[in-house]
């Protein structure tokens, strides 16, 4: 059962259909008291007895407030010390990140930050950073704030110009970890959900496996080539900066799905090709010379190629089902690729629950037909030692030649045995 909207004013935090544990019974009147709003309890002083004291109110924020539906494009306009309204119902751990990489000193979440439909850490990762997490889930946030104005949130209530504009429940490190727990004892329930979905897609897109899909030719040549394709996942900067002397030694092609292709660019390199709904990846990435694969529908339809229309690059439509990191890994193999490797993909329950996936035929197809040629980060961060290039090879000489005139120049045997080598090479070549 879905939480139910919080009443406007309410800084009480409906809980999910969640069975209880031993940590989590308390006794009948306390929980009932613990779950009135906190202007009912205000009114009803007797509901308090025999409870602990109240805690201390947390420190008023002030800052300017920014507005953003979607996560993902909310962060690339986030400055240090705002504070940021989103709508995002089971907040991911990667957002979670991004969020607080920005800087923001709080989050006000109009949606649920956990619906109890999975274990999702976000909402952990964000208050074990420090940043403030509150759920004013139903509050009209988006129609009664501009973005950029002035705001004060003080504990769970939002104020502007000391006119409170919602109120909602802040969300704490020891009752995030508990309900992260309690969320963990139910996984087997997703499980079967989502290894349902699979087998029943299965069958639709089997194509994968036959290899029935009519790929376009790219102009990017993987014959005999190691593929790199980078994906937005949960460790996946971390990922390419150990890969960076592998990326130097073997020079594989760099492929960036959406907002992977930003990665790329943090790291100094350049993609090669970048391949996605191109939603999430930034106009210097998509302007960078890397060739732009837009995945589309079966049908032909790509609504990601209007954004790309309007900023007047050339790019080619690839209609296909499954995931954008899917086909990148199928267009590498289809062309000849001798390797490919994966930085950031996604292939556990959580990361796929995270991206609001019900099953994983594509991947588990598409992994079925790549084989052996797939290989994930880890695995070639571990196996892989670089040897001595050649620019470290004439680096080392260069510096033995320096260090041996420095020797000569300051012992005067050494000098004169030099010149009486120089006269002995003056007089062979006839100088």
């Amino acid at each position: 059962m879905r939480p139910r909207a919080a009443t406007r004013g309410s800084c009480s935090r409906p809980e999910a259909d969640l069975p209880p544990t031993r940590a989590g019974r308390r006794d009948n009147r306390r929980g009932r008291m613990e779950r009135q709003p906190l202007r009912f309890r205000a009114r009803v002083p007797w509901l308090r007895r025999g409870d602990a004291a109240p805690a201390v109110p947390a420190e008023a924020l002030r800052g300017r407030v920014r507005l953003g539906r979607k996560t993902k494009h909310l962060v690339k306009r986030l400055r240090p010390g705002e504070i940021a309204v989103i709508d995002h119902a089971d907040i991911d751990r990667i957002a979670a990140e991004d969020l607080v990489r920005s800087g923001v000193v709080a989050v006000v979440n109009v949606s649920p930050s956990s619906t109890g439909r999975y274990p999702n850490s976000g909402p952990l990762v964000i208050a074990r950073a420090g940043v403030r997490l509150v759920d004013a889930v139903g509050a009209p946030l988006f129609e009664a704030l501009t973005d950029g104005e002035e705001v004060e949130l003080s504990g769970g209530e939002l104020r502007r110009g000391g006119e409170v504009v919602a109120c909602g429940e802040v969300l704490e490190v020891p009752e995030l970890e508990e309900r992260l727990e309690r969320l963990r004892e139910r996984i087997d329930e997703a499980l079967a959900a989502f290894a349902a979905n699979t087998v029943e897609h299965v069958r639709q897109e089997g194509g994968l496996l036959l290899g029935d899909l009519e790929l376009p030719r790219p102009r990017t040549e993987f014959m005999g080539r190691h593929a790199l394709i980078v994906v937005r996942g949960t460790t996946y900067r971390s990922d390419l900066r150990a890969l960076r002397a592998y990326i130097d030694d073997v020079r594989p092609i760099l492929v960036g799905v959406d907002g992977g292709a930003d990665a790329i660019l943090e790291e100094g390199l350049r993609p090669d090709m970048i391949l996605g709904d191109m939603d999430s990846v930034s106009d210097a990435a998509l302007a960078s010379g890397a060739e732009l694969m837009v995945h589309g529908y079966r049908d032909g339809r790509a609504p990601g190629a209007g954004r790309l229309d309007r900023l007047g690059v050339e790019y080619q439509v690839v209609p296909a089902v499954g995931t954008s990191q899917d086909v990148a890994m199928l267009l590498a193999f289809e062309n000849g690729a001798e390797l490919i490797v994966s930085v950031g993909a996604h292939f556990n329950l959580i990361e796929f629950l995270d991206k609001n996936r019900a099953g994983m035929s594509s991947t588990f197809l598409t992994r079925l037909r790549i084989g052996e040629r797939l290989i994930d980060a880890k695995g070639v961060s571990t196996l892989y030692r670089p040897g001595i290039g050649g620019r470290w090879v004439v680096l080392f000489v260069l510096a033995a030649i320096a260090l041996l005139a420095v020797v000569v120049l300051i012992s005067a045997p050494l000098r004169e045995l030099a010149d009486l080598v120089w006269l002995k090479l003056e007089v062979l070549l006839g100088l």
